[in-house]
């Protein structure tokens, strides 16, 4: 889809990915509605701010009220913490996650497909993470959401074809947000993943690998010792 005269929703669109999300977008000439669960905190000149908790359905039916026009949506909400499935606190930790990673999404989703359609089909762009197809244990709860995220962004795509929506994953590995502070690892910038993203999107892609890192495990997938099996010297 062409983002030039389009008109976007952002989830998340205060900070970090989404944030550079609603620049980018403007730069491109698309017009933004920018989502926040504080639409206060939403400082970025040239956007419409948004209420939006992605895990409050009564705000994302204003949303797509308020945004009937929308003929793109980045789901881009997320939250993510650090720890094992063995820690004492888990089963609360991945039922959070999975509310904002996996139910915000969906949610989300629902909301919008029926105004995509009403606005000639658009597109959905899905924020996933290399996390999608590996867990080393550090990221459980979060690699978990971001699995079921990447299992619904593909069944998005084959349930929104005949309203001829496109659907497009963006993958990625570590990117220099308040969501990674903390994290010792390389990392690319939001700006580059962005850019990339809406390549894409633009191209018509359904996936999109953003860094390095990422094509490298995708590969990996099908290798004799697949990437999500430990990979011991």
């Amino acid at each position: 889809m062409k983002i030039d005269n389009a008109v976007a929703l952002v989830t998340g669109a205060n900070r970090g990915i989404g944030l550079a999300f609603a620049q980018e977008l403007l730069a491109r000439g698309a017009r933004v509605y920018a989502g926040a669960r504080d639409p206060a905190t939403v400082l970025l000149p040239g956007v419409q701010p948004l209420r939006l908790d992605v895990n409050n359905p009564a705000d994302v039916a204003a949303a797509a009220q308020i945004a009937s026009d929308a003929t793109l949506v980045i789901n881009n909400a997320g939250i993510a913490q650090a720890g094992g499935f063995l820690a004492a606190d888990s089963e609360e930790v991945a039922r959070r996650l999975l509310e904002t990673n996996f139910f915000g999404v969906l949610r989300v989703s629902q909301a919008f497909a029926p105004v995509l359609k009403a606005n000639g089909g658009g597109a959905f762009l899905n924020v996933l993470s290399i996390a999608s197809w590996i867990n080393g244990g550090e990221l459980a709860a979060y690699s978990a959401s971001k699995s079921a995220a990447w299992s619904l962004t593909n069944a998005l795509r084959s349930e929104l074809a005949a309203q001829r929506t496109q659907v497009l994953g963006l993958h990625m590995a570590y990117v220099d947000t308040d969501l990674t502070r903390g994290f010792e690892a390389p990392k690319s910038s939001p700006q580059d993943i962005v850019r990339r993203a809406l390549d894409a999107l633009e191209a018509g892609r359904d996936e999109v690998l953003a860094d390095a890192l990422t094509e490298q495990v995708k590969a990996g997938l099908t290798a004799p010792r697949p990437s999500y099996l430990p990979q011991g010297s």
